[in-house]
């Protein structure tokens, strides 16, 4: 078989040399890709071939297909192709519908093949072109995640392409399809793509290099076991640089991947499907699949020794936050929010005095709050992901101010705008950073403890 190394990286910069720069610093593990389509206006696309010593994919990307090359110009298209081959690179890339040009046919003593193919959204005919392959020496498809469960028939289309020792790589592009580029050599495929460390992506759910080699998705194997955050949003969770590095110190055979899923449904279909070991479960599902599941909730921890065993369920939000309103002055408590974590923070604080929540749903008034005279505040509501993100109810908040004495802010970030408010107040404060290390280090001592993928090399 001809292998292909195992990270493609697209490169996206504007700045031909940054290119050539990010391009040199790759590890043997990775690949660039000239995309022609992206080159600068009047870059020379066989000077900047060459000047890699060829060790590239030439491909140039129709709008149809994510590109920028003007679909109704495919002459032009093919005519700076044929220029880039000039540059001998090692592979090119042509769709897989093309008959190949005169041009390229004679360059294949040296010039390795890749068919590729991008379909729309809903088209899912990986197994019927499987059948049907053009000349090549390797293959690439491209789907679009509509549901997380759309994963599960990628990795059974990888399992069939080993099985008859095609050289494929199949994912699906958006958030939801981020499982199949990181398990593509678990499954069975033999490369994937990657986008630069200093440049943007060149599709949706593509994941930086230096990210998807931290993860060692280039060393997993069939045995790896898949853990990972699942709710929306879930890009922005600090769950996969956490759980992986201790999976790895702990030499588990377990991947902790970001799952987006919007409802409990989509969510359980997944677990089943794909399927998973474990689980930290975030907004908005930390009651509904509780729910779904058969247990009360909320609950932020779901998992089992292997797939077919009964589930089982944690709220490590609830430990954590006992921890640190156990050292904070005690009296009535203000919750801001109205989802699974803020009714998790008004079940604990209830258990040390008087807790009141305030959101949209269940607003209260200002006499409410001086009538309450909350020692502390606890910050339960999404606002704040944002970096530009507003304080919320800051009406509330001025007149819960002169009995404060502390607040907790649940949100992971060390700049909202209530921590600020909060620091600037002189009170004490309870950051999202510390509450997330306390519960997921609770989280991981399950996942290693209890959930299947044994130790490993």
């Amino acid at each position: 078989m001809i292998h292909l190394p195992f990270y493609v990286v697209p490169l996206t910069h504007t700045d031909l040399e940054a290119a050539r720069l990010c391009a040199k610093k790759l590890p043997p593990v990775a690949i660039p890709e000239v995309r022609l389509d992206l080159l600068p206006q009047g870059a020379d696309a066989e000077k900047f071939i060459d000047s890699l010593k060829h060790h590239c994919i030439m491909s140039c990307r129709r709008v149809s297909e994510g590109g920028r090359w003007p679909d109704e110009d495919e002459a032009g298209r093919l005519e700076l192709m044929k220029h880039g081959l000039k540059g001998r690179p090692r592979w090119v890339d042509l769709e897989w519908e093309l008959g190949i040009p005169d041009w390229l046919n004679a360059e294949l003593g040296h010039t390795r093949l890749l068919r590729s193919v991008h379909t729309r959204p809903g088209v899912f005919d990986i197994q019927t072109r499987l059948q049907n392959l053009p000349q090549g020496d390797a293959y690439k498809w491209v789907g679009h995640a509509g549901r997380l469960a759309d994963n599960a028939a990628i990795k059974t289309a990888l399992a069939d392409a080993k099985n008859h020792r095609i050289v494929l790589s199949a994912f699906l592009q958006g958030t939801k399809g981020i499982v199949s580029r990181c398990m593509q050599g678990a499954w069975g495929g033999s490369f994937t793509y990657a986008a630069p460390d200093d440049a943007t992506e060149s599709s949706h759910g593509q994941i930086k290099l230096g990210t998807m080699m931290s993860w060692r998705c280039h060393k997993i194997h069939p045995g790896h076991g898949i853990c990972g955050v699942i709710g929306s949003p879930v890009l922005q969770s600090a769950g996969p640089k956490y759980h992986n590095e201790r999976f790895q110190k702990m030499f588990k055979d377990l991947i902790y991947l970001p799952l987006e899923a919007d409802s409990p449904e989509e969510a359980l279909e997944a677990m089943r499907l794909i399927p998973m070991l474990g689980a930290s479960v975030t907004m908005p599902l930390k009651e509904s699949l509780s729910a779904l599941m058969g247990f009360n909730g909320p609950n932020n921890t779901i998992w089992h020794r292997a797939d077919g065993d009964a589930w089982q369920v944690a709220n490590t939000d609830a430990v954590a936050l006992e921890h640190f309103l156990a050292e904070l002055p005690k009296g009535p408590v203000l919750v801001l929010g109205s989802g699974g974590v803020a009714k998790t923070s008004v079940d604990v604080a209830a258990k040390m005095g008087h807790a009141a929540m305030h959101s949209r749903r269940t607003p209260l008034a200002v006499q409410d709050i001086a009538a309450l005279a909350p020692v502390g505040a606890i910050q339960a509501t999404s606002l704040g992901m944002g970096a530009d993100a507003p304080l919320p109810f800051p009406d509330i908040l001025e007149a819960a101010l002169p009995t404060m004495r502390w607040a907790i802010d649940w949100v992971n970030r060390e700049d909202t705008a209530f921590m600020a408010w909060a620091k600037g107040a002189g009170l004490k404060v309870v950051s999202g950073a510390e509450l997330f290390e306390a519960q997921a280090a609770m989280q991981s001592r399950i996942f290693v403890g209890e959930c299947g993928g044994g130790s490993g090399g």
